[in-house]
């Protein structure tokens, strides 16, 4: 999709396209549609804009999430010249490790389904099995629909979303919000889009254990973990907004750390480096505190040196291995 300036704001459900969009014929109706006049009316470029901005890498993902865009903008066309009136299936499954991106692209993507018409609200409703599932008889149906009513209208996220089947326990009752789940995707597709999300390997066995929900899914998008390089600019960005920097020792410290900390258990990309940049600036409070009977410089308050992340257990951790 080429990028174009934004015009209008988002045109209604009922009426895709802007008063530019089409051409009319002699008899008064649609003849002809301008892609690009429909894409800056629905200002959607400056949403894919901002996704791209916002995260590093993720190339396939981001590529996913512009063709869901041009197949959207492609169907209003369809609509303006009378092709073709039943709306896509826009149900999705996000797979990946934790820290990659997931929910950031869930909240774009209910931007770009708003702006483009397909869910009256831009908002995202987050939740896990628990928001779902009851702890006794007749508790999950209620607390089912109740998070259904509330996501109506926009996008629901449901975040480890296997963790709703659980065959071994006879008494769980997530089977319970399964079926309901199903039917509101079926039945009123045109008015909540429904996203499942978690690791891999796990949503692979839940989707084949439950094949309605597979069958339900037309948009499966994959997020690859991060490389050493992408975390580095992750970790510069969030400084930046954050108002830090890192000296050059600092810098060098970071870049140690980063491919120490993958081989760590439970690592998770983006939030594992956000975590390992608090601890600095916990570290960096002290030390700054330490300081007696001088003021601070804006430059001084603003910068995280080596020892702010030296001090890590990771670097202890990768000594004692090699000592061992």
């Amino acid at each position: 999709m080429t990028p174009s300036p934004a015009a209008a704001g988002p045109a209604d459900r009922s009426d895709p396209g802007g008063a530019d969009a089409g051409s009319a014929d002699r008899g008064g109706g649609v003849e002809r549609v301008d892609l690009n006049a429909l894409l800056a009316d629905s200002q959607v470029t400056p949403v894919l804009d901002e996704l791209d901005a916002e995260l590093v890498g993720l190339k396939p993902v981001k590529a996913r999430v512009r063709d869901i865009a041009a197949l959207l903008l492609v169907e209003r066309a369809r609509k303006l010249l009378g092709l073709g009136s039943e709306s896509p299936s826009l149900h999705m499954s996000f797979t990946g490790n934790p820290g990659t991106g997931k929910t950031t692209v869930a909240l774009r993507m209910a931007q770009v389904l708003h702006r483009l018409g397909y869910v009256r609200k831009p908002h995202v409703t987050a939740v896990t099995r628990d928001d779902l599932v009851g702890q006794y008889i007749g508790h999950t149906a209620p607390k089912t629909k109740e998070v259904l009513k509330k996501a109506m209208g926009g996008v629901l996220f449901i975040d480890e979303a296997y963790y709703l089947y659980r065959p071994e326990n006879e008494r769980d009752y997530g089977q319970e919000a399964i079926e309901i789940l199903l039917q509101v995707m079926e039945n009123q597709r045109d008015d909540l889009v429904v996203i499942l999300a978690g690791y891999r390997d796990r949503m692979a066995t839940f989707f084949h254990s439950n094949p309605g929900l597979s069958s339900r899914i037309a948009h499966h998008l994959d997020f690859p973990d991060y490389s050493a390089e992408e975390l580095e600019s992750i970790a510069q960005g969030m400084l930046r907004q954050m108002q830090y920097r890192l000296t050059a020792p600092g810098l060098a410290a970071l870049r140690e750390y980063i491919p120490l900390r993958m081989q760590q258990p439970h690592f998770a990309n983006a939030r594992s480096i956000r975590n390992a940049l608090d601890r600095a600036r916990l570290r960096q409070a002290n030390r700054l505190f330490a300081v007696k009977g001088r003021s601070l410089t804006r430059d001084e308050l603003m910068a995280i040196d080596a020892d702010d992340l030296r001090a890590s257990r990771v670097f202890s951790s990768a000594a004692g291995d090699c000592a061992a």
